[in-house]
C-alpha cells in the first residue's frame, strides 16, 4: 500500500498553547478501544481522574465529557497545555487526538493524507504557500500499485483539474469558470442556501449575516492563496466521488468553497483585499462549520446537483 501527502504536510506541527481555536474545545473527544484499555491500566488519582470523565454509551462507544459552556476537554489546561501530554505522554492520546487535524482518504492500492483546514495552523500552512501544490510518496515506493478501473478514470481526471486550477498563465476568475458554472463566482449569491444548514458555531451565523455587504469578484491579488485553498478542496473532496459519482457536483462544491471563504475573508477585515491572516481565518471558520459536518456538505452537493 502506497502512502501520499501534499509535499507540505511534513511541515505541520501542532502549535499547542498558541493555539486560539483549540481543537480540545467544543469538538467531542471520541476514545478507541485501545485507548480505553491504556487508561483502565492507569493508577492512582489521575486514573480515577479518567474514569470520572469517561462517558460510555449503549452501543460500546466512548468519549470524554466536555466541561462548561465552552465544552473543553477535561485534561486541557488553562494554558492551553494537555494534562494527558504532560503526565503521561504523547502515545496516551486517543486516535482522533493524534490525527487532528489530519485526514486520509483509502484507494485499492493507496492511501492519501492531508491536513485539514479547521486547524487554524494547518490554514495558516496552505495560504501562505508559493509553491504549486503536488503529492509526494512516503511509502510504498517501488511497489505496484493496483488501481480499480474507476481509479485508472479519476486520477488522470483529478490531476487536470488540478492542473487547471495552478494555471498561473489564465487569471485566477477564468480557471474557477473552467472548473464550475460560472454562477458560483459570486459567492455572495448562495448566503441564503448557506443559512439553511446545521449551523455548529453562532459567529458563522454572525459572519454569512455581514458577508451580504461584500458581494465583490474575487481579487487577483488573492489568486495565489486562493488557488492553495482550491487544490486542498479538490484533493480532499473529489474523491468521494468514486463512492457517490457526484464529480462535477464535487469540483463545484470546492469552487463554491473557495468563493465563500474569499467573501467571508472580505467580511472579517472589511477589505475588498484581505490578507492573509483573514483569509486563514475565514478557510478556518468554513472548514469547521461545512467540511466537518458531513450533512452540510450533503445538502450543498444535493444543491449543486439541482443546478446544473
Amino acid at each position: 500500500m502506497k502512502l501520499y501527502t501534499p509535499d507540505f504536510y511534513p511541515e505541520f506541527h501542532c502549535i499547542s498553547s498558541r493555539c486560539r481555536h483549540s481543537c480540545c474545545v467544543g469538538w467531542e473527544i471520541d476514545l478507541d478501544k485501545d485507548t480505553l484499555a491504556k487508561y483502565a491500566g492507569v493508577s492512582g488519582s489521575l486514573g480515577r481522574e479518567l474514569e470520572r470523565n469517561i462517558a460510555r454509551e449503549a452501543d460500546g462507544t466512548a468519549h470524554f465529557i466536555l466541561q462548561g459552556r465552552e465544552e473543553r476537554c477535561p485534561f486541557l489546561r488553562e494554558d492551553g497545555l494537555c494534562r494527558l501530554i504532560l503526565e503521561l505522554g504523547e502515545e496516551s492520546l486517543s486516535q482522533i487526538c493524534t490525527d487532528h487535524p489530519r485526514f486520509r482518504n483509502f484507494f485499492s492500492g493507496r492511501v492519501e493524507m492531508g491536513l485539514g483546514l479547521c486547524c487554524e495552523e494547518a490554514a495558516r500552512l496552505v495560504v501562505s504557500r508559493q509553491e504549486p501544490f503536488r503529492l509526494i510518496l512516503h511509502e510504498g515506493d517501488g511497489a505496484p500499485e493496483t488501481m480499480t478501473d474507476q481509479e485508472q478514470t479519476f486520477f488522470p481526471w483529478r490531476q487536470r483539474l488540478l492542473d487547471t486550477a495552478q494555471d498561473r498563465n489564465q487569471p485566477f476568475l477564468d480557471r474557477l469558470a473552467e472548473l464550475a458554472p460560472v454562477e458560483l463566482l459570486t459567492p455572495a449569491r448562495w448566503l441564503d442556501t448557506f443559512r439553511q444548514l446545521e449551523v455548529l458555531d453562532d459567529s458563522w451565523l454572525r459572519l454569512l449575516e455581514k458577508m451580504e455587504a461584500w458581494a465583490v469578484p474575487l481579487s487577483e491579488e488573492c489568486a495565489l492563496p486562493l488557488e492553495q485553498l482550491l487544490c486542498c478542496f479538490l484533493y480532499r473532496h473529489l474523491a468521494g466521488a468514486l463512492e457517490d459519482g457526484c464529480l462535477m457536483e464535487r469540483a463545484a462544491f470546492s469552487v463554491l468553497s473557495v468563493g465563500m471563504i474569499f467573501t467571508a475573508a472580505c467580511a472579517l477585515e472589511n477589505s475588498p483585499v484581505p490578507g492573509l491572516a483573514a483569509l486563514a481565518e475565514a478557510a478556518r471558520m468554513y472548514s469547521s462549520e461545512i467540511e466537518y459536518s458531513d450533512q452540510n456538505v450533503q445538502a450543498l452537493l444535493e444543491f449543486l446537483e439541482e443546478m446544473e
